[in-house]
């Protein structure tokens, strides 16, 4: 099957896609996990999270874009079928409100903060556990994606022990375009020693890395990995796996979130902390000065 990961065109199953690895065996021996993440630079869980919480999450999104025209007339909530109205209108009335509310709506709120996943983390990571008050919620519609980066030239403030969870809202097919990770990313030593030191608000670059993922991995090794997820499943990463979004390639919304966590003990990057301080953050909302092809000539890489 081919897919698009950041513009690119790739088999699954062929030389720069596989398929992501389940940790579920490893549950029980947080030392192994850790090894584990050492060695992928990424853990995949499944149903580690109460599928009935997720869904419900699901719910209250859907209705949200319901509400706002987002969604097909007369086609169930649940197909997420994205209206056809749409294409020919350039902002949709109400979708960034709505994406500001629904990120911190309750049923969000309780998938991020569930006694699931707070207690994995807790004993994964050695102690309590906090998470960032602002939630990456995506509702992804036909041919969109996320370009590849690491997550820490977003969030480099606090502590550099941070981990994100990638939860998906229901079936996520490689056609509707999950995450995708590149396996050994955590090891480009040059990326992270450049690329990897820049925050793009303080330094007014673009965030993401790459639109070519073959070049990084030809230049730096690694392999992507993908997978088709159910509700419940979740992806766990650190700050320096380069990671994209495969290009949803339906009519129907994909629906997902990114939250961050860290051990309560270290410091934390205050920009992503208090209500809809996205918004209120000036230096979050710096503007982008330097094309990321620019800054990469300059680091040599």
């Amino acid at each position: 099957m081919k897919v698009q990961l950041a513009g690119t065109e790739l088999e699954m199953g062929g030389p720069y896609l596989g398929e992501m690895r389940e940790s579920n065996d490893l549950t029980g021996d947080p030392d192994r996990l850790r090894e584990r993440l050492d060695e992928d630079g990424y853990l995949l869980l499944r149903g580690i999270q109460n599928p009935g919480l997720v869904l419900d999450a699901r719910r209250e999104i859907l209705e949200g874009l319901r509400e706002v025209g987002a969604l097909e007339p007369g086609t169930p909530l649940d197909d997420a079928r994205i209206s056809t109205q749409i294409e020919a209108r350039e902002n949709l009335p109400g979708m960034s409100e709505l994406t500001s509310t629904l990120r911190s709506s309750d049923a969000v709120t309780r998938v991020a903060k569930s006694a699931e996943i707070m207690g994995f983390l807790e004993v994964f990571l050695g102690g309590p556990v906090v998470t960032f008050d602002y939630k990456w919620l995506r509702m992804v519609g036909t041919g969109s994606s996320t370009g590849v980066h690491y997550d820490i030239v977003y969030m480099s403030k606090g502590t550099q022990n941070l981990h994100t969870v990638w939860c998906p809202f229901g079936e996520v097919s490689l056609e509707l375009g999950g995450l995708a990770v590149c396996a050994g990313s955590q090891n480009w030593h040059k990326v992270r020693d450049t690329y990897g030191n820049m925050d793009v608000y303080r330094d007014g670059i673009e965030g993401d890395l790459s639109t070519d993922p073959v070049e990084l991995v030809d230049k730096y090794g690694g392999e992507w990995k993908a997978t088709s997820y159910q509700p419940g499943d979740v992806v766990i990463f650190g700050m320096f796996t380069a990671h994209a979004s495969l290009a949803n390639q339906t009519g129907r919304y994909r629906l997902s979130m990114d939250s961050r966590y860290q051990l309560a003990s270290e410091p934390i990057d205050e920009r992503w902390m208090g209500h809809d301080q996205f918004e209120e953050d000036s230096e979050i909302l710096r503007e982008t000065t330097t094309s990321i092809e620019t800054a990469r000539r300059e680091w040599g890489i």
